[in-house]
């Protein structure tokens, strides 16, 4: 791992409790990344910040740290039932809550700490019971969360450090009347401490911060850098036909041990798996209706190395912490400019270097000009050549959904306009 995205600040430097330096001292932290430098003074000391950084720069440890210093520096209330979460953070996908829930035992292990973590998909009735036995920090999505607390399995009175992860992703989603719908069942901003952190800051989430956080300061690291500089751009103009035979062809020539092919829809993503099985590369493919121990054992694999290609919509684009991506292929070019940056955000992370490819096809073209506006340059191309074109073998069978077709509450679309996106846009779930 390199070193040059740290900053000369040491974890050190703060008078953080004994058992939690145990826990990063374990992790193999030492220097803070930019983010977690220009945080963590004042999040430390009780201010709430709106924090921006380029994906993978470590915001997640700045707000588990922050967190849990606060809340073993302070006594509970004595009045605080078990069911009442002292630490909240929301997340919008599952595979980001699991990635912090992860982060979170790591750094917390010496602790004493009760961590648990909700989301939808699986464990109903565990989940549930372990709300109501109580924890003190909890890792939740929207949806199944909400199921939960009208429910009356938990309440949010004594939370005294809120976190809302991704939010810009949340917004996306069609989350905003949840989020509000939580934050507003807490203690009110001037009586708990609210972190907000995002690769992005747009204005509806500098909105969120005004109305909902205790004169939150805003801390931006290296806003006018869409993307690592340690990434190498390219991008392939090629017709809709030559796009299999370009991504197997490449494939082959390159060392795909680690690398994340992104779709823009969960039939697209079916099909290019079934095209790189057929052609003996070791793919499997992630997706919303890929039910969630699936989901689980394919992150696991990948990130153990034993699955050498992940085929994924943007479920995969965001919050998660896979080391050592190699390459990131834009199958499809994302209609939405900040889904790229955050798309080639899985490789080239804490300061590595990565590949990432697009194809600029027939149907997604027309998305190369705003990426490169918002990238400030040109991505350079490269020519689609016969020697790169391979002559692929039939494709194995595609592999059909492995969800029920009724979901439980905490899988569906809450709202009208996020029931409208994931119609008319892209499967984001």
């Amino acid at each position: 791992m390199s070193k040059t995205h740290l900053s000369d600040t040491s974890f050190s430097d703060f008078k953080l409790p004994e058992t939690l330096m145990q826990g990063i001292h374990d992790t193999g932290f030492e220097q803070c990344t930019p983010i977690q430098a220009a945080t963590l003074p004042l999040t430390l000391a009780g201010k709430d910040i709106a924090g921006q950084a380029q994906t993978g720069t470590g915001k997640t440890a700045a707000f588990l740290i922050t967190m849990m210093a606060r809340l073993l520096d302070r006594p509970a209330s004595s009045q605080r039932r078990p069911n009442q979460p002292r630490g909240f953070i929301l997340a919008p996908t599952r595979e980001l809550a699991i990635q912090i829930h992860q982060d979170a035992l790591a750094l917390g292990r010496h602790t004493g700490l009760r961590l648990g973590v909700v989301y939808g998909g699986t464990g109903y009735e565990s989940q549930g019971q372990m709300l109501s036995e109580g924890i003190d920090i909890l890792i939740a999505t929207p949806g199944r969360v909400i199921d939960y607390f009208k429910q009356h399995l938990f309440d949010l009175k004594q939370v005294e450090v809120a976190v809302m992860d991704e939010a810009d992703r949340m917004f996306d989603l069609g989350f905003i009347k949840d989020i509000r719908y939580l934050l507003r069942r807490m203690p009110p901003p001037e009586q708990r401490l609210t972190l907000l952190f995002s690769a992005t800051l747009s204005m509806r989430v500098t909105e969120l911060a005004y109305e909902h956080m205790n004169n939150a300061e805003l801390i931006r690291i290296a806003p006018d850098k869409a993307a690592a500089d340690n990434v190498c751009q390219t991008v392939y103009y090629t017709s809709n036909e030559e796009k299999i035979p370009l991504l197997i062809g490449l494939l082959q020539h390159m060392d795909p041990h680690r690398t994340i092919i992104f779709v823009n829809t969960k039939g697209a993503g079916r099909r290019v798996c079934a095209w790189l099985q057929g052609n003996d590369f070791n793919a499997g493919i992630l997706s919303g209706d890929v039910a969630q121990n699936k989901r689980m054992k394919l992150l696991l694999d990948f990130q153990k190395g034993q699955l050498a290609i992940l085929v994924a919509t943007d479920v995969a684009a965001r919050g998660l912490h896979i080391p050592d991506v190699s390459h990131v292929i834009n199958f499809d070019l994302p209609q939405d400019s900040e889904d790229y940056i955050h798309r080639i955000g899985r490789t080239a992370r804490a300061g590595a270097s990565g590949d990432a490819i697009s194809f600029a096809c027939e149907e997604y073209a027309f998305s190369l000009p705003d990426i490169e506006q918002q990238l400030g340059h040109k991505i350079e191309s490269r020519a689609v050549t016969a020697e790169l074109l391979a002559s692929p073998k039939p494709p194995a069978a595609e592999e059909k959904s492995s969800l029920p077709r009724k979901h439980n509450a905490g899988n569906r679309p809450r709202h009208r306009n996020q029931q409208r996106r994931h119609s008319t846009k892209k499967t984001s779930s």
